[in-house]
């Protein structure tokens, strides 16, 4: 048998499913199959979602999954756009001499576009809409369908095996997540805990069944994977944490009752920690920023700060160190981030803050000035300390932040060679190589953010066609939230834990990837 699947061919393909999912919340989600033609190499006339090998050149499974779909549907991401991620899985298929390896994806249609732009070529037949739990549910597909056809879909269509509540709590949940670009990765991880409790309280009848245990490790991976991927890491390592403690229980001869009390306990206790670990950041970079700044028994009058940010912990830490230090003026420099211009909105909150912090200390001043995100060279010069958040570490590409954070980083270094770059990361920002949350990918968001604000100004130009052919040449607006600060350029990182080294670093991205393994590698194939 060995030597059998050794002869196998192995391939990785892509199967994209298409859903229609209606503005009406009382009617249910359909979704797209297509029936293979007899001109196909595999599986002719059998129902399949649209699928493709990925080639060397693809630089990733779902660059692959969008060039099939534009070949076999013409559709592009002007008509759709990507709804979830399914864990890949793998199976040895000997009629046809393949052992593949299938990575599921589920793509919607916009609002507005109707069935008609899709366009099939010479690999399908036809297609129709199917009702996703119903299909699910259709064994009568092992002979129609494709192989594993089933399987691909509830990987990205989990209620069809969940109950109603359970269902709708975790899509629900995930669809708060990722439409969220206000919240921190702070916030957001404390969102996903919330929604990963509702699941467990929502399916805890079903706690005897084995399968139970397995849900509720595909609930967690899809929190990470399919909320806000670009920020998931901290919830990636607060529910792997949560998990292994969970596991103790789960392994435990008691009454389900008992052991669901005890691992809400569990999520309760991550969730409370929470609220308490931004405290211990604030103490830790007041004591950096007076062992820096104030330890050279020189007076000093004032204290320049750059930073790009909406974050409350970065705020409420820069007050706290400000009121600990014999400085009687706070410059603050501040880029206003656009496309959401969240550094206008935290120049008016640190203001506020401050004004409440320091009403009866007329001693204290505070100086803020907003930039341009393109004159982030400017704004760095001659400043004692450029103050950055972390939405994610990782050993190989640096600190994940704010586009803008580079070139602020770069200017200082420049201008200001004694100026410290200093990031306020915990220690669940940090990214193992586990595959989940990919460092390479990018986070690309609706390129209208920013077109909004030149038809707002009334730019020149703006109506054109963006990012459609015409006459041999396109225009593409991209709108990209985050980039890479690598670590060298990293002087400190300030947490809860105290100053991070690269020791911490590394030990906390090897505990990552042995929990990921344990919990997330293998999810059975149930079809």
């Amino acid at each position: 048998m060995a030597g059998q699947l050794s002869k196998l061919e192995r391939r990785s393909v892509v199967s994209s499913f298409i859903f229609q999912i209606p503005n009406d919340s009382t009617d249910e989600p359909l979704v797209g199959l297509f029936k293979r033609s007899n001109k196909v190499s595999t599986y002719k006339q059998l129902i399949a979602p649209i699928s493709g090998s990925i080639s060397r050149a693809d630089p990733d499974p779902l660059t692959a999954a969008w060039r099939e779909l534009s070949e076999e549907t013409t559709l592009n991401p002007s008509k759709l756009t990507l709804w979830r991620t399914g864990k890949p899985f793998s199976f040895a298929d000997q009629s046809v001499g393949r052992e593949w390896t299938i990575h599921p994806f589920a793509f919607r249609l916009r609002d507005g576009v109707k069935e008609d732009a899709i366009k099939t070529d010479w690999e399908h037949e036809g297609w129709k809409w199917y009702d996703p739990t119903a299909v699910l549910q259709d064994k009568g597909l092992e002979q129609t369908g494709v192989p594993h056809l089933r399987e691909s879909l509830r990987r990205v269509w989990f209620e069809g095996e969940l109950n109603g509540t359970a269902g709708r709590a975790l899509g629900e949940g995930l669809t708060r997540i990722l439409n969220d670009h206000e919240s921190g990765s702070h916030e957001l991880t404390s969102i996903a805990l919330g929604v990963f409790r509702e699941f467990i309280v929502n399916t805890q009848e079903g706690m005897q069944d084995a399968k139970w245990w397995e849900d509720v490790k595909m609930a967690a991976w899809h929190l990470v994977k399919n909320g806000r991927e670009s920020m998931g890491v901290a919830t990636l390592n607060v529910l792997l944490a949560a998990l292994e403690e969970m596991d103790e229980i789960w392994r435990l001869d008691e009454l389900p009752e008992e052991k669901v009390k005890r691992m809400l306990t569990i999520v309760d206790h991550h969730l409370k920690a929470r609220t308490s670990r931004s405290g211990l950041v604030k103490e830790t970079f007041a004591s950096y920023v007076r062992s820096t700044f104030a330890s050279s028994g020189q007076p000093r009058k004032q204290l320049t700060i750059l930073t790009l940010s909406n974050s409350s912990t970065i705020r409420d830490s820069i007050v706290e160190a400000f009121t600990s230090l014999d400085i009687a003026t706070l410059e603050m420099r501040i880029l206003e981030s656009r496309p959401r211009f969240e550094g206008v909105d935290f120049a008016y909150s640190l203001k506020s803050r401050f004004q409440a912090h320091f009403k009866d200390n007329s001693e204290k001043t505070l100086r803020i000035t907003i930039y341009t995100d393109s004159s982030a060279a400017l704004a760095a010069k001659g400043v004692d300390l450029v103050l950055l958040g972390a939405d994610r570490i990782s050993r190989s590409k640096g600190v994940s932040n704010k586009t803008g954070s580079l070139p602020a980083v770069l200017g200082a270094k420049h201008h200001t060679p004694d100026a410290k770059v200093v990031v306020l990361g915990e220690l669940e920002k940090v990214n193992g190589e586990t595959g989940i949350i990919d460092d390479e990918k990018t986070e690309d968001n609706d390129p209208e953010e920013v077109i909004r604000t030149w038809r707002n100004e009334g730019v020149k130009g703006v109506d054109v066609t963006l990012a459609q052919e015409e006459f041999n040449s396109t225009i593409e607006v991209k709108n990209i939230y985050f980039e890479w600060v690598p670590l060298v350029f990293v002087d400190a990182f300030v947490s809860g834990q105290g100053i991070l080294d690269d020791a911490h670093i590394h030990q906390k991205a090897n505990q990552q990837e042995e929990l990921a393994s344990r919990y997330f590698n293998s999810f059975s194939i149930r079809y």
